[in-house]
């Protein structure tokens, strides 16, 4: 049997992800257990340890959460209000339940606020970790006082920071993998369960499985050296492109494309830089173009009307409402972007009705009802140098939710 100072230290060693308080607590009444005042001590531990763990945080009841990274973490049974710690993360959440932002990482742009209801948008922008060198304001994250903070990780520096930085503040910090497109099913199934909206969780889950599962099925269908070659132009001269290994391009191979730059990506920011030279080699089939002022231009560009998708104009400006349909932020509306972009490639093998399938989209993640007129507009941006082309202007779309 063992004794009751080997059960104390055994709890304590395995409740390390607790928040201090509790850990106090549970030094404290766990030796209201120790011999002689109850013959059972090393039991009397274990049943003061799940009452620690299952005690209320701020009045909440608290059970317990297994986030993606391993760790058993104590969190109130309501959640009222969240607060992510990178923008996909927090369009994942609006996704979920508007109602629980607690804030923002960076203000609602002109273009999106046709989008998003207008009690989100006056809330606080706390910053997060996205980009280069971008942080949170710890101290209005405190103020705001959200009973979880849902943190995501794209590399170990990046995470090493977030942890020095979150590791005194007393709320519970919750990790949600969601790095690439086939994270994002597990990521709602966790975050419905994190937020106690399993079934909300469920339906966005099912969505992104099920678009996931079927694009696979039609790019098997198509063997490698019949992929259609693309360049992924990024900048305003178009000349910054991802690896086909990256993150921020994995699309285009989940598309059946084949990304005509092969090399190992240096880091998660990406934004390779390459010669036109480089491009006239490549002479893409098809180019997707990041920046509505560079897409202005392109066709008339001498240089870049040698290459083989501008001579055939198959040059697309990838749809960015209310945010990018195909990376920078990469969020859930990738997943429009792959059927998006499977069609685009593929209509043969994959000649589904684009607007239909965005209105539906639209209806489901973020309780917009559009016309045909507006997904359509949203589909095919003028390219504007406003850097948002068309998307819906005028008036305000209807509302589901």
């Amino acid at each position: 049997m063992i004794s009751y100072e080997q059960a104390l230290q055994t709890v304590l060693e395995n409740v390390h992800v607790l928040r201090p308080e509790r850990r106090s607590i549970l030094k404290g009444t766990g030796r209201a257990c120790a011999p002689p005042n109850f013959l059972l001590g090393a039991a009397c531990v274990l049943i003061v340890a799940a009452l620690t763990v299952l005690a209320p945080v701020g009045g909440l009841q608290a059970r317990e959460l297994t986030d993606i990274f391993g760790r058993r973490i104590a969190v109130p049974d309501r959640i009222r209000h969240a607060w992510a710690t990178s923008p996909p993360a927090t369009y994942m959440l609006y996704a979920m339940d508007p109602g629980v932002l607690a804030g923002l990482n960076t203000p609602v742009r002109e273009w999106e606020r046709n989008y998003f209801r207008r009690d989100i948008q006056q809330l606080p922008v706390l910053g997060g970790w996205y980009g280069q060198g971008n942080v949170p304001n710890i101290e209005m994250v405190l103020k705001v006082n959200p009973e979880i903070i849902i943190a995501t990780s794209l590399n170990s520096s990046m995470e090493e920071r977030k942890s020095r930085t979150l590791r005194d503040v007393p709320i519970p910090v919750v990790g949600v993998k969601m790095e690439r497109l086939s994270d994002y099913p597990d990521a709602f199934t966790f975050l419905g369960e994190a937020l106690g909206r399993r079934e909300r969780g469920k339906k966005l889950s099912d969505y992104a499985r099920k678009t996931i599962g079927k694009m696979s099925a039609i790019v098997e269908a198509v063997p490698p050296r019949q992929r259609v070659s693309v360049y992924y132009a990024e900048a305003e001269d178009g000349l910054s492109t991802e690896c086909h290994g990256s993150m921020h391009a994995e699309l285009i191979a989940l598309a059946g494309g084949r990304n005509v730059h092969r090399c190992p990506a240096k880091d998660v920011y990406g934004m390779e830089k390459v010669s036109m030279e480089q491009v006239l080699l490549y002479d893409p089939e098809v180019i997707l173009v990041f920046e509505p002022l560079f897409f202005k231009g392109i066709f008339s560009d001498p240089r870049w009307r040698q290459i083989r998708a501008v001579k055939e104009r198959k040059v697309y400006l990838i749809p960015r409402q209310p945010f990018n349909w195909f990376d920078r932020p990469p969020s859930f509306m990738r997943l429009l972007g792959l059927t998006w972009l499977t069609n685009l490639l593929h209509p043969d093998l994959y000649p589904v009705d684009i607007v239909k399938e965005t209105q539906a989209f639209f209806r489901l993640f973020l309780g917009i009802d559009l016309t045909g007129r507006e997904a359509m507009e949203i589909i095919h941006p003028r390219g504007d140098v406003s850097g948002h082309g068309t998307g819906i202007t005028g008036h305000r779309p209807h509302r589901t939710r």
